[in-house]
């Protein structure tokens, strides 16, 4: 039987995605859970009009992380911490402080879509973070911690 999925399926497929499962599957459980719909004409048309505004509007949301991506490349962040003499930092520099330095800078960043690559930073030095600003969009942010 083929079928539309309203929502992901794990090991089936995700939402909007046109497949072909057993009969009794989609009867049975993914149309009654509301997961799945029968796939008539003009359930197919209503897919695909959703499926083409879906890939408008995803294209939009890449362009604009590419150019905030842009403004990411060339950025030189220094992040201060309070160190003790031997360089140790108190405390750790994490993902909120990266995003504040950003935001100093004129970018904005969530602090959920920067991952460090040598978390936690304990040490003044040269460390690299990763921005996720699309599912195809990263960038990789080098940065100093320095001591104040």
């Amino acid at each position: 039987m083929e079928i539309i999925l309203k929502e992901d399926v794990s090991n089936l497929g995700n939402a909007n995605d046109l497949i072909t499962v057993k009969d009794g599957y989609a009867r049975n459980y993914l149309i009654p859970k509301k997961l799945a719909v029968i796939a008539t004409k003009s359930a197919k048309k209503h897919r695909d009009e959703i499926v083409r505004q879906k890939a408008y509007k995803d294209e939009r949301i890449k362009k604009e992380a590419e150019e905030v991506a842009e403004k990411i490349k060339n950025k030189k962040v220094k992040i201060g911490a309070k160190t003790s003499s031997s360089g140790k930092i108190f405390g750790s520099v994490n993902t909120i402080q990266i995003a504040e330095a950003l935001a100093k800078k004129g970018v904005e960043v969530d602090r959920k879509n920067i991952t460090l690559q040598d978390a936690p930073i304990k040490e003044a030095g040269n460390y690299t973070a990763i921005i996720k600003l699309h599912r195809d969009v990263k960038i990789e942010l080098p940065f100093e911690v320095v001591s104040e």
